[in-house]
């Protein structure tokens, strides 16, 4: 019985998150050249679009930080269904560019809501000599949403499919409101359990920071890269649908944090990430780069978020969701600077241009190692 919770519990956390980070989140880089068409947006509005996503983003990071240990996490998870219904519904009906930025924030939002909640759910639902395992799952949801969001794009308009997305999101909210219905609520935390900065936390917060730069950029930018360098309008999405099938394979992720360790485990793969934003800097036009880069982006990049959660329980045992609102506000300080940035920079140097730049960001992240801690398989 226990193990069948823990189940449901790790597909209802893979299910919200493949909702608000691959439609919610990420789905605004997809469809980004069939908005640009819709509503006329430039080169710098799509920068400070993806931003103001971010944004919303972080405001919630920071509300889930103050109220996860007073209301507990299904508030917080159920708050980031609704982030997500809303948004996504507003997006697919929006008549001008102020709503679809209102809607783009909204979901965008979601995603700051249901991460971080899933430590404290995984703390009192699953038994401690697996919380890690699951910890390192949850977060590979968003492999789940892209790839369906890839094939999305290739089926049906993006209005129909936004749709589609409010309705997967629903679902979803509703799932995640049953199954954590009997949690309790959690108890007042004496002074000195609360979380605190300590040296070993530094790395991960670097990590964390560099993380959300890296992704934005990639996120943001990569399928405007190749749909300005491709003539083939299938490129784009069949890329998306490359890059989520490929990042099922950060299920593995616990697998590998036992064989190798978690500091090997992190140069692995920010080595990966660096190698896919550079293959797809140089030849952005090419199948073969295109298809490699997607390759090596999907499993680095879902396996990453995963080290960063099992990491953070690591260096914030006692207040899991605090400590994890932390790392993924660092997260999304980097999420906020990197599209805005490279919005700036490329009407100036080019677009293909700055992903070098974050392609060296990720080799630099190398010296932010974490300790050779063992893995809790």
């Amino acid at each position: 019985m226990i193990e069948q919770r823990e189940r449901h519990l790790a597909i209802a956390g893979l299910a919200a998150i493949g909702v608000s980070f691959g439609f919610a989140r990420y789905g605004y880089g997809l469809f980004l050249p069939d908005l640009r068409t819709t509503f006329g947006l430039d080169v710098t509005t799509i920068g400070l679009i993806g931003s103001g996503t971010y944004a919303g983003y972080l405001v919630a990071l920071t509300l889930v930080g103050l109220l996860s240990a007073r209301i507990g996490p299904r508030p917080l998870i159920v708050a980031s269904g609704l982030f997500a219904t809303t948004g996504l519904t507003l997006v697919a009906l929006a008549p001008n560019t102020a709503v679809l930025v209102l809607g783009l924030v909204l979901a965008g939002t979601s995603s700051g809501w249901s991460w971080a909640p899933y430590s404290d759910a995984v703390r009192s639902l699953v038994a401690p000599n697996r919380r890690e395992r699951v910890l390192a799952i949850v977060p590979n949801g968003t492999a789940f949403g892209t790839a369906v969001a890839g094939v999305l794009a290739l089926a049906v308009p993006w209005r129909p499919a936004w749709l589609l997305f409010a309705l997967a999101a629903l679902a979803v909210t509703g799932y995640n409101a049953w199954l954590l219905r009997g949690l309790p609520r959690p108890e007042p935390q004496p002074r000195e359990t609360r979380i605190r900065y300590t040296p070993a936390a530094g790395p991960l917060l670097v990590t964390a920071l560099s993380y959300g730069v890296i992704g934005s950029v990639y996120w943001t930018f990569a399928v405007d890269l190749i749909d300005s360098n491709t003539t083939n309008d299938a490129t784009a999405p069949i890329f998306w649908t490359l890059i989520g099938i490929a990042g099922i394979g950060g299920l593995a992720t616990a697998r590998t944090l036992a064989r190798i360790g978690l500091r090997r485990t992190h140069a692995l793969l920010f080595t990966t990430l660096a190698v896919a934003v550079a293959v797809l800097a140089v030849a952005p036009g090419a199948t073969v780069a295109i298809g490699l880069s997607a390759l090596l982006y999907g499993p680095a990049f879902m396996a990453a978020s995963a080290v960063l959660a099992v990491w953070s329980y690591q260096v914030f045992p006692n207040r899991p969701t605090a400590g994890f609102s932390a790392v993924v506000f660092f997260l999304g300080i980097g999420t906020i600077v990197g599209p805005v940035t490279v919005g700036a920079v490329a009407d100036w140097i080019g677009l293909a241009a700055a992903f070098p730049l974050t392609a060296a960001l990720a080799l630099a992240t190398l010296s932010a190692r974490p300790p050779s801690a063992r893995f809790a398989p």
